[in-house]
Order: structure tokens, then C-alpha cells, then sequence
């Protein structure tokens, strides 16, 4: 699937990788809806990208958000092509605390807007997609989520950071082999360290300490890396249905 003509849902479209995706979707012809929490940044960004972007203000957990979203890129742009998901949160904080148990509700918020906020998005948009006209190859959409390495190397206080990518892991198969029968596929990336405002508020010791445990390149990788994985994807048909890691080789630490 060509991007030029397509539209592409975003959520988390407003900062970070998700930022860096909805830049690319207009350079290579494409019109981007950013669904994003935060509307400062986001109209901000609509407004360098012009009228081939539009800002949405949404809560991924929420069913009326999203719909309202997915119906308003099909009245603004006239379909719907794909999604990526990049909405997300990250919180260190052990089960065994100093000063406790970790509460549940900690844990809950982490699933609730990682894991159930990507399922929601996906749902909704995919079932606005399998209307879509087929292309020569028979495709009607492209789906893209964002996990980590955290799925596959937790570390210590990541335990809801973690168990959410890793759903979000389990997720891509089953869907893509639902998918398939209307022509949607399915992909996942899973992002290493990121120079990405999850990381921005680190001291600048613990950010050069973070590129120096990438085997190479040693650095913290950039959003448009992530940006022309996604792009990839869209454009190679027989990427369905898998995780990729795009990490650097790195393997985290227990801590």
C-alpha cells in the first residue's frame, strides 16, 4: 500500500514517534489524522503539516472517543487506509515498593492505556477499513501497533510496562489471521531507547548511559527510524502477522 492518496489514523500522533509517523505519512503524499490527549501539541502540529493533517482530541480507553475519530477521518478525508498505534504511557515503579505494595489502580491505568487503548483503536478502526475497496492485491488497510523491548527484556519496575507491550505482542498474530480475510494486515514494532519525550525527562547522565548500552549504533535511536519502519511496512505487502524489533541489538538489564 502506497501511502501517496492514503489516509492514516495516528493515535498519539502529537508527540514522539507518533509525531515523527504523521510527518511522513504527508511527505510521502498521504493525509494523517493525529489522535492525540494532548490538543496544544497536536493542533500545533497540524499546523505545520497543513491541510493533509487534522487533529483530534481523543482518550484511546474510551469507545465514543474513538469511533468519533474514526467516523470523522472518513468524512474529512473520505476512507480510512490505516492506523498506527503509538498512544502510550511509562511508569517505573516496583510491586515490593519502600513504601508498599504497588496499588492496583497503578497497574490498571498502564493496561487500560497500552494494551486496551491499542485494542480499542484497532477494533474500531478496522471494522471502518474491511468496507474499504479492495487493491489489485486484495488489500483494505494496514495496521501498525508499538510494543517494546520491554515485552521481551523487562526490568525491574516494569512489570505493567512490560505485561502491556507483551499483549500488545500476543495481539498481532491472532488479528493479522483474522484480518486476512478482509484484507487487512497486522504488524507490531517493538522500539528500543528512543530519544523520545518518555526519555526526555532523564537526567543527561542516565540518557548517555542508556546509547552506550546499544551495541550499535550506540545512541539512542530517532523517530523517524520508527517513522520509515512504518512506512516499510505499508509498502511491503508481506509484512503481516510479526514483531520487529528496532532496537539496535540491545538487550536491557534486569535494572
Amino acid at each position: 500500500m502506497q501511502l501517496e492518496g492514503r489516509t492514516v489514523l495516528v493515535s498519539g500522533g502529537a508527540s514522539g514517534l507518533g509525531a515523527a509517523t504523521a510527518e511522513m505519512i504527508v511527505a510521502a503524499g498521504g493525509r494523517v489524522v493525529i489522535a492525540d490527549i494532548g490538543e496544544a501539541t497536536g493542533r500545533a502540529h497540524v499546523q505545520r503539516l497543513g491541510n493533509a493533517a487534522e487533529f483530534v482530541r481523543i482518550d484511546v480507553t474510551s469507545s465514543d472517543d474513538v469511533q468519533r475519530c474514526v467516523d470523522g477521518a472518513v468524512q474529512r478525508f473520505g476512507a480510512l487506509h490505516g492506523v498506527v498505534c503509538a498512544a502510550g504511557v511509562g511508569t517505573a515503579e516496583r510491586v515490593l515498593g519502600k513504601e508498599g505494595v504497588q496499588p492496583l489502580e497503578h497497574f490498571t491505568r498502564v493496561i487500560d492505556i497500552n494494551l486496551v487503548g491499542t485494542f480499542n483503536v484497532i477494533r474500531l478502526a478496522a471494522a471502518v477499513m474491511s468496507a474499504n475497496p479492495a487493491t489489485d492485491g486484495g488489500e483494505r488497510g494496514v495496521i501498525v501497533g508499538t510494543a517494546s523491548v520491554a515485552a521481551f527484556d523487562g526490568q525491574i519496575g516494569q512489570a505493567a510496562y512490560a505485561a502491556s507491550k507483551g499483549g500488545i505482542v500476543a495481539l498481532t498474530l491472532p488479528l493479522a489471521r483474522e484480518f486476512a480475510r478482509v484484507g487487512i494486515r497486522v504488524m507490531t514494532i517493538a522500539p528500543g531507547t528512543f530519544d523520545t519525550p518518555l526519555l526526555a525527562g532523564l537526567p543527561q547522565a542516565a540518557r548517555e548511559s542508556l546509547a552506550q548500552q546499544v551495541p550499535f549504533p550506540p545512541r539512542l535511536g530517532r523517530p523517524t527510524e520508527y517513522a520509515s519502519l512504518v512506512r516499510h511496512i505499508f509498502e511491503n505487502e508481506m509484512l503481516n502477522g510479526e514483531v520487529i524489533r528496532l532496537d539496535g541489538a540491545i538487550r536491557m538489564a534486569p535494572k
